[in-house]
């Protein structure tokens, strides 16, 4: 939940004036033991810690959305809190407002998606739409129709707009100029949508932007289209200076450019189905490119979809939801919501056709495609519009640069409080555990990004969520040749067909050795945990071992088994640095260089653990998942590393003690 902070009672403590918290479930008490309602005042005992998320090159960058958003502070709330009453300002009525419109709209059409699309659509209650329709969405390129910002507000103006205009053609009043009627009801309509929706970042921005051109109009002086673009942005931009970090930003007014770009130039207006065309191609190539820097596909349906969708959710469906909910009756509820559920069933059958995906190519790659896509926009009568498109083509085809025979390249990926190691040489991939989240959270970009188009090996330690979780959904997503799991509950659990990791395993790629040495294939073992895989991968000179959450007993007996043969350059430290992994005698075997922990920021467990940690930087150099994000080791003639959170150090990204980058012979 989202709070206004009021006043702070903890002498010395500072916090900014909107914080997120949480409330957790305790055991033998329901999940909201408080009737938290928007619109309340509360005294409450929370605690804080650093706004931090992980720390990834590809996907969503929560640490940039949140300073882009203003919540900069994040607690979780204690036992003890006290309700103080209703505020009575006028952002607390409209909170109640909204929030009493949302449950009507449940009560009519029940907790389902259309009800979750109705409320979205009408007073921008987005969480009520699941995360499995938000990915749907976005296959097929129709989240922006869902998100209220730039698309609808606009509509709601240019609607009530064109109603003012048409009634003051029919009855003409002499005492008030009729611009400055239809320019006002467009405006006031649009800050009142807004303040419905909650008067959210992007909305004030649209807003924002509105009013800037509203001003325009007002003067009676002729505005290009370009000059009111950049008085508008610029608008924006000195209100709120955080909206650089808003993708949105940047693609809405990125889009209105393209669109004033391809129409520049023409003595006649085209048609209107021509006009569509144009206006279509115009949007499609100018979102290409960022949309493929930024997430690293883009749905090919999009065109099709956006064209069908645009006037469905805009002209129908979204003015039907906002007359249903003003109005008293039952009827208009379930039009909406019967709309709303075919439009899904669309989005559904849409969402099953074919991404682009393409690896993230750097800048100047980038830049170069820029460049092809302004000449592809350029006005009609320039000569060779069609070359743009090879400008482009070398973005569309990037492909990262692979390790060298004999050299593999290890990617430690940030997923919080887990494990996730992709091992890449020449021509193979493996994939060493997935993390506890849902493969499209974190594990998926990264291989998006990095140019993976299949894996040849899905290995899976043991079963346990924080190593396994989004093993179904990357076997969905990613063609994978084979799959070894610690136990047989992993594969039965996840609906995977694939065999067990044993001790013996052995396979080599291109110059680089594979080694499978736990667990063993007629031993009976007690817990999980002693379960996980180990794996050991080793190059022309320089070795990596991976232990899942293996604990002491399995180091000392692997030890006893294979002695110096397991003298390594770099250890993947096991069960994140707990106390129960990581023994004396399994350092002293090893010897590392380097040792690297995969854990989450200020995790619950506390992981790693003092000792562990103090006893890994007096055997070498340590890096750490939740301090320097991903992490990117080469094993070749030495071992070169970089840190994702100094390789990319933003202000709004805390920095880790790694150096952006380093060798070790």
């Amino acid at each position: 939940m989202q709070f206004e902070v009021e006043r702070v009672l903890t002498d010395g403590a500072r916090l900014p004036p909107r914080v997120q918290l949480t409330v957790f479930a305790r055991k033998g008490q329901p999940v909201m033991a408080a009737p938290w309602r928007a619109g309340q005042r509360w005294q409450l005992t929370a605690r804080f810690r650093p706004r931090q998320s992980t720390a990834n090159p590809f996907g969503f960058d929560a640490e940039q959305w949140l300073w882009s958003e203003g919540v900069l502070a994040s607690g979780t709330i204690q036992p003890g809190a006290q309700l103080l009453g209703e505020a009575e300002d006028a952002r607390a009525w409209v909170d109640r407002l909204r929030e009493r419109l949302v449950l009507r709209i449940e009560a009519v059409l029940g907790r389902n998606r259309a009800a979750g699309l109705v409320a979205g659509l009408t007073v921008g209650a987005q969480q009520r739409i699941d995360r499995a329709e938000w990915q749907s969405l976005a296959r097929t390129g129709l989240t922006h129709l869902v998100s209220i910002s730039g698309l609808h507000i606009t509509m709601v103006a240019g609607m009530v707009a064109a109603v003012v205009a048409g009634l003051l053609r029919r009855w003409p009043l002499a005492f008030c100029p009729p611009r400055l009627l239809i320019v006002g009801s467009g405006v006031m309509a649009a800050a009142c949508y807004a303040v419905l929706a909650g008067f959210s970042v992007p909305t004030q921005r649209t807003l924002y932007m509105l009013g800037c051109i509203a001003l325009m109009l007002l003067w009676r002086r002729h505005w290009s289209g370009l000059h009111m673009w950049w008085l508008a942005l610029t608008l924006v931009l000195l209100i709120d200076p955080f909206a650089v970090l808003a993708p949105g930003l940047w693609l809405s007014f990125g889009l209105v450019a393209a669109l004033m770009l391809s129409s520049a130039g023409r003595r006649r207006p085209a048609g209107k189905a021509r006009q569509l065309l144009l206006g279509q191609w115009a949007a499609t190539v100018a979102s290409l490119l960022p949309l493929l820097s930024l997430f690293g596909q883009f749905p090919l349906v999009s065109p099709l979809a956006n064209a069908v969708a645009i006037p469905f959710v805009s002209v129908l469906l979204t003015p039907l939801a906002l007359l249903a909910v003003a109005l008293p009756w039952e009827w208009p509820l379930l039009l909406s919501g019967w709309l709303a559920e075919w439009f899904y069933r669309g989005v559904d059958w849409l969402a099953q056709w074919p991404m682009l995906q393409v690896a993230a190519a750097p800048w100047p790659v980038l830049l170069l495609g820029g460049i092809g896509s302004l000449y592809l926009l350029a006005p009609a009568g320039m000569p060779g519009r069609w070359l743009g498109a090879s400008l482009l083509l070398p973005a569309l085809c990037y492909q990262p640069p692979a390790p060298e025979p004999g050299v593999f390249r290890a990617v430690v990926l940030d997923v919080g409080q887990g494990l996730s190691v992709l091992i890449q040489t020449r021509h193979h991939t493996l994939l060493f555990d997935t993390g506890a989240a849902e493969g499209g959270r974190w594990v998926l970009p990264q291989l998006q990004g990095l140019g993976i188009r299949q894996l040849d090996t899905l290995l899976l330690s043991h079963n346990d969520k924080d190593h396994d979780a989004a093993a179904a959904d990357i076997a969905a997503a990613l063609p994978v040749r084979r799959i070894l799991a610690g136990q047989q509950a992993t594969l039965e659990q996840y609906g995977l067909s694939g065999q067990l990791c044993r001790r013996g395993q052995s396979w080599a790629w291109d110059g680089v050795r594979f080694d499978v040495l736990w667990p063993p294939a007629a031993e009976v073992l007690t817990d999980d945990n002693s379960h996980s895989c180990v794996l050991r991968v080793a190059g022309q000179r320089h070795a990596l071992v991976l232990t899942g959450d293996a604990p002491r007993a399995v180091e000392e007996r692997l030890v006893a088994d294979y002695g110096q043969q397991l003298r390594s350059s770099v250890l993947v430290v096991g069960h994140h640095g707990s106390r129960t992994s990581t023994a004396p005698l399994w350092l002293e075997t090893l010897q590392p260089q380097l040792s690297v922990l995969s854990a989450g920021f200020l995790n619950r467990y506390r992981h790693p653990h003092p000792l562990v940690l103090a006893a890994l930087q007096q055997q070498g150099r340590v890096l750490r998942t939740d301090a320097d994000g991903l992490l990117i080791l080469t094993l070749g003639d030495a071992v070169r590393y970089d840190c994702y959170r100094q390789l990319a150090a933003r202000y709004w990204r805390s920095a880790g003690p790694c150096a952006q980058e380093g060798t070790l012979e």
